[in-house]
């Protein structure tokens, strides 16, 4: 009798398929929303508001998930979700990121995703907790705050209340951005060490480690009391925290650094990513003295940093847990996908600032790169996420 040779569905299949497919369909929208002044979307917040949460919520959360579950994986040694749950979490996700262009209450959309980040928390502690894994505890703890950030601003949302929309909106944001730079720490060295042929000996420090988690810390926490009070104090607190963190990560970057990288997509996209969100730390100082929009260190992180990021740490996964592929040989289109979203973050960050008087040139050709990107993304990977199997006698 023929048996299937089909192995199980995996987290980062769905996810990773929902991210890209998302980063493509939801900037295309906001393309038409922002840049056209399309109005297909339904009135139960601003248009900006809905890519914010969009991106946070939607976009990252989607990658983070499927990195999580196939991850977890490998550091207990036992299964995360898989079959019908897998696919209820998946169903939920989409659900949340459809109902806002439907004429369903705010509400539903609230149950559908805050119901979807429930689950995803169970669904990554059981292994974890089942493997007395204590070290993993901070993975948990961010996750477990990115779903209150997501919860307070469906509860502002429902109540009218636009500071604290903003509150969970950026509780979330920096949250996300955390969760990325200790990913990066763990990652980042680890799979230099691996791709590079020649000898490699990463400098790390503890010092440096704990003071920046600190420092993040209170630069988070001041950031959302001035968002929702508008503090001078507070203001000028977070850019001194932010100007702070700028050397230490930079000193962490320099530490890693090899010249072997720039034979290895995979990894130059890592030090150009982690060099973006370094940068943020940067602009969101110059921000409070200078007369810079705070927009460009939020885009540094957000599109340089977390985009560039996300995009290199799927496409690794992808190539590392799919049969007959091999992570040190990826296709040579691969660099097109990370040096479409190098130029489109150079437009929306680096060019408003020497150009201002053609921003709106700036940010099309910044949605434009990002669309081109993941579209070369979905081309390429699309097809790994769902391979094909033959029966076997």
């Amino acid at each position: 009798m023929p048996e299937s040779t089909k192995p199980p569905l995996q987290g980062f299949q769905p996810f990773f398929f929902a991210a890209s497919s998302f980063a493509i369909v939801s900037v295309v929208i906001w393309t038409a929303l922002y840049s056209f002044n399309w109005q297909g979307i339904a009135p139960i917040y601003a248009a900006m508001t809905w890519h914010a949460h969009a991106m946070i919520f939607g976009y990252a959360v989607a990658v983070i998930a499927g990195f999580l579950l196939t991850a977890i994986v490998n550091w207990t040694g036992r299964p995360t979700v898989q079959g019908w749950p897998l696919w209820l979490l998946f169903t939920l996700w989409l659900l949340a990121r459809c109902l806002p262009f439907s004429h369903a209450p705010l509400w539903l959309t609230a149950v559908m995703d805050l119901s979807f980040m429930l689950l995803l928390i169970f669904a990554c502690a059981k292994p974890i907790v089942q493997a007395r894994q204590l070290q993993q505890a901070g993975i948990l703890g961010k996750l477990i705050l990115i779903s209150l950030a997501n919860a307070t601003f469906y509860l502002a949302a429902l109540q009218g209340v636009y500071a604290w929309q903003q509150i969970g909106l950026y509780a979330g944001f920096y949250l996300i951005v955390a969760l990325i730079l200790t990913m990066g720490r763990r990652v980042i060295p680890f799979f230099t060490e691996r791709g590079l042929k020649t000898a490699y000996n990463p400098r790390n420090n503890a010092w440096v480690d704990r003071a920046s988690l600190l420092l993040f810390l209170v630069f988070m926490l001041a950031e959302l009391v001035h968002i929702g009070s508008g503090h001078r104090f507070a203001q000028l607190l977070a850019g001194g925290l932010a100007l702070l963190q700028f050397p230490l990560h930079l000193w962490r970057l320099a530490g890693w650094y090899d010249r072997g990288i720039w034979l290895k997509p995979l990894l130059w996209v890592l030090f150009i990513a982690y060099g973006w969100l370094t940068l943020g730390f940067l602009l969101k100082a110059l921000s409070v003295v200078l007369p810079l929009s705070p927009s460009l260190a939020v885009h540094a992180f957000a599109y340089g940093g977390m985009g560039m990021m996300t995009a290199g740490m799927m496409a690794r996964v992808i190539l590392g847990h799919t049969e007959g592929q091999d992570v040190a040989a990826p296709t040579t289109a691969i660099r097109w996908i990370f040096l479409l979203l190098l130029l489109g973050n150079m437009a929306r960050v680096l060019l408003p600032m020497l150009w201002p008087s053609t921003y709106t040139l700036w940010i099309i050709l910044a949605q434009a790169c990002w669309i081109a990107a993941f579209s070369v993304f979905a081309a390429i990977y699309w097809p790994m996420l769902w391979p094909k199997h033959s029966d076997q006698a």
